[in-house]
């Protein structure tokens, strides 16, 4: 008889009375660990304040590492072997102070049976509020339950009766009466063109570029082909090392008119000679060789759109792509010759670019170009991160802020365009961003997401304002002053409503020329989406 040696079942701990245990997800780059691990610190020290008040003891679920620097999880593999050591049915409180990356808890939380809360602080300094969407996303897509709850320092009656109620009952609900099913449209000519678009992409189809899927550990960015291809929306998967490889190909000559042309057209360049630290020439021809290399290979594969994971795979090897995609992103951008010099690529329109690689922006923008073109509107369209806000003037206003890829056109044009050195922290080879301050204007925002197996669309309108100059850099000091903002007004949905609901930390953003307009795009929009079977909500005062 053979003999096998059986692995012996692990025995996990048994969870500490009247204990929460809490983790951290953390960055994969050092130095953006070390950088924000004071802030994470103190976001630990206020919320285990405010527990113990409650009554609860509260334990780390995993150790500062003095050698590293800080106690971010900082890994999938570490993710793992974390929860290995947790109480599996514990209750369990994922504290996020900065940016994370969603994989490296996943896997412990699609196993962990005890209830989840997910906490953020509210500030702007680093992006606590977006890793704190982004994971919500990632487990909504997971399907797996939880709760979330976001306060300053946790010391006002709002987040703390809010723990009370997570704490005796496992869950924490919000107010999201602000969001409604999709009513029976009218039939008019804005329901008939969304329609007949939907009708159109299902028929002809349309194929969106992937260079590397997964960017910075975002699950919920990623849609699987049997949910997009019903849409008639098909993957072609490209390799960033092929991305490389044509930027190596394009001429000095070739990036420098690119150059040549942002400079006649007004843009700044904030550029200096330190590498390391500075915005440099050498880095910006760099980019413009990227934006020439990615409509070359758009061109080979007939795309229709394209994304760039960037981080991680790119950022030791070359400058930010950022620059490169808001000018992908504009009607009005630097001319790209076909390699043979005989055909203008794309001439005279944007070709959509999805940051980080994310495919639910990537659905969205692909059928706004489409809607806005047929109106007659301008179809640049951007993602934004839903980074901060607060009230000015009794209004709540938010900060819309993303590392650098809108459309010169949202900014008000080029001459109000500017580029600044990415932070060397999240960037260590620089580059610049395509920056500035949004126009003023209406605007009509929305988010594919996954939940239950199928896809789902929030759609909203909003308010681009415009803020006094001292007060958009108060906010931009108070988050990264290199990247482009735009100061959103949501129209009928209340700052915790809309965190309540978002189901990611991206949002995609694209202006109508008037309110009027803007609602009519909007209900071709819906009307698009319901004719492909998407699920489709309307939050806030939307008008139909």
């Amino acid at each position: 008889m053979t003999t096998y040696a059986l692995p012996e079942p692990s025995q996990p701990p048994a969870a500490a009375p009247h204990t929460v245990y809490t983790v951290a997800s953390g960055d994969l780059r050092p130095a953006a660990n070390t950088t924000c691990w004071p802030t994470q610190e103190k976001l630990e020290s206020d919320l285990a304040a405010a527990l113990v008040d409650a009554g609860w003891n509260v334990r780390r679920g995993h150790d500062v590492d003095p050698d590293k620097g800080h106690g971010f999880i900082d890994s999938q593999r570490a993710g793992i072997e974390v929860f290995k050591q947790l109480p599996p049915d514990a209750p369990l409180i994922v504290v996020e102070g900065v940016w994370q990356y969603s994989h490296h808890v996943l896997a412990g939380l699609r196993s962990h049976r005890g209830p989840v809360l997910i906490v953020a602080n509210w500030s702007g300094e680093f992006p606590g509020l977006v890793g704190l969407l982004n994971l919500a996303g990632s487990l909504t897509k997971a399907g797996r339950d939880y709760s979330v709850l976001w306060s300053a320092d946790f010391t006002d009656d709002w987040a703390r009766q809010g723990l009370r109620t997570w704490l005796e009952t496992g869950t924490l609900s919000h107010d999201t009466g602000h969001v409604r099913a999709l009513p029976a449209l009218p039939r008019d000519p804005e329901t008939e063109l969304g329609a007949a678009l939907a009708r159109q992409l299902r028929h002809e189809k349309a194929i969106i570029g992937v260079f590397d899927e997964g960017c910075m550990g975002m699950y919920n960015a990623i849609i699987d082909d049997e949910l997009l291809n019903p849409l008639g929306v098909y993957k072609e998967r490209l390799s960033q090392s092929a991305l490389v490889a044509e930027m190596r190909k394009v001429s000095d000559e070739e990036a420098q008119q690119v150059r040549d042309w942002l400079d006649g057209a007004g843009m700044t360049f904030h550029t200096g000679t330190d590498e390391a630290t500075e915005l440099t020439d050498a880095q910006l021809l760099s980019q413009f060789r990227m934006y020439i290399a990615t409509l070359r290979i758009a061109d080979d594969f007939g795309l229709d759109a394209v994304g760039i994971q960037y981080q991680q795979g790119l950022k030791d090897t070359v400058p930010a792509s950022d620059l490169a995609e808001g000018l992908l992103n504009n009607v009005e951008r630097p001319a790209v010759r076909s390699r043979d010099g005989s055909r203008e690529l794309y001439p005279g329109v944007p070709l959509p670019h999805f940051n980080e690689v994310d495919e639910g922006v990537a659905v969205d923008s692909l059928v706004t170009n489409r809607i806005w073109t047929a109106m007659g509107l301008d179809p640049a369209t951007t993602l934004h991160d839903i980074r901060w806000g607060e009230e000015y003037e009794g209004r709540f206003v938010w900060v819309f802020e993303i590392s650098g890829s809108v459309p010169a056109s949202h900014n008000g044009g080029y001459d109000k365009s500017y580029s600044m050195r990415q932070p060397p922290m999240f960037f260590p080879l620089g580059g610049g961003t395509l920056s500035g301050v949004s126009k003023p204007g209406e605007i009509v925002w929305s988010r594919v997401f996954v939940r239950d197996g199928r896809l789902h669309v929030d759609l909203g309108r909003g308010t681009s304002v415009e803020l006094p100059r001292e007060e958009t850099r108060r906010r931009l000091d108070a988050t990264n002053p290199q990247w482009p903002i735009m100061h959103a007004v949501l129209h009928g949905v209340s700052r915790d409503q809309f965190m309540a609901r978002h189901r990611a930390n991206h949002l995609n953003v694209a202006y109508g020329a008037d309110a009027d307009t803007a609602d009519k795009a909007l209900r071709a929009k819906a009307a698009l989406f319901a004719e492909l079977g998407v699920e489709v909500h309307l939050c806030g005062d939307v008008q139909l």
